[in-house]
């Protein structure tokens, strides 16, 4: 079958970039990665405008990637803070992919302004695609798309 026939809006690229395919929503969750997780941090670290950075959590609340959890310091009133729910947090190797693209192609002279490392060794965390028997994927490496099993004609 040609993939020129079917139906485009079924594709699962095309349903996670309407729910993440905004400059703002990927920020808000990269910073949700990075542990910023308080309304106010958000704001204050993206330099939004605090009604589109209620929209951009509303819609990923709405989609299930992130939760709003309670929490009230001593004397203040109950506030949330945003935390990443699974959905959320199996976007990381995107997030990740994205930053080493950027690192890549469009770090200043300096190099990249950040450095994600693994935790557990401190070694310096990198993105893989490999396929379901283990072999590397490169940039070169040639792919073909088939029709899965979601997969309906155009019309």
């Amino acid at each position: 079958m040609d993939l020129r026939e079917l139906d485009s809006t079924r594709c699962s690229v095309a349903r996670t970039a309407a729910l993440v395919g905004d400059a703002w929503t990927v920020l808000v969750l990269r910073d949700l990665f990075n542990g910023i997780r308080r309304f106010d941090d958000l704001a204050g670290h993206l330099h939004i405008a605090r009604n589109v950075l209620t929209r951009r959590l509303s819609a990923l609340t709405d989609a299930g990637l992130v939760e709003r959890v309670p929490y009230r310091e001593p004397g203040r009133r109950e506030r949330h803070e945003y935390r990443l729910t699974a959905a959320g947090r199996d976007l990381r190797p995107v997030i990740l992919a994205m930053l080493q693209y950027g690192d890549r192609h469009l770090a200043g002279p300096a190099g990249p302004p950040l450095r994600v490392e693994h935790d557990g060794c401190g070694q310096p965390v990198h993105v893989e695609v490999r396929c379901a028997d283990g072999h590397l994927v490169e940039p070169t490496t040639r792919l073909r798309s088939v029709p899965g099993p979601g997969a309906a004609t155009a019309g």
